[in-house]
């Protein structure tokens, strides 16, 4: 089976990432592939999200520059980010029963893989 498309909701998930801790893109898109196996984000999309999530100001970010080597750019969730994250939970859980009536019809049919 190819990779699922998390397009409409990899910003949820990164938000719902950086409400544990403010960090750069490429730290986020490690912690996400380790904690989510079937989620296999890249980090362009991660980053498309991230600079629209910026753009929508759902996310601030900064320069950090404490560390030797190039800065890297650390993202915070702003309040506007928390109501966002609220939203997507009510995308989502509307969708996972949408999900569940489907897998329960389908069992119901004795389908077989």
């Amino acid at each position: 089976m190819s990779r699922l498309n998390y397009g409409r909701h990899l910003p949820a998930f990164i938000l719902l990432f950086l409400t544990k801790e403010s960090t750069h893109g490429s730290m986020l898109l490690n912690k996400m592939n380790e904690s989510m196996p079937y989620l296999k984000a890249d980090g362009p999309a991660i980053y498309r999200a991230l600079n629209e999530l910026e753009k929508s100001d759902a996310v601030e970010a900064c320069w950090d520059t404490a560390n030797p080597g190039a800065a890297r750019k650390c993202y915070t969730i702003t309040e506007k980010g928390r109501e966002l994250l609220k939203e997507f939970k009510q995308d989502i859980e509307e969708r996972k029963r949408n999900f569940e009536f489907f897998l329960s019809e389908l069992n119901s049919l004795d389908f077989k893989e």
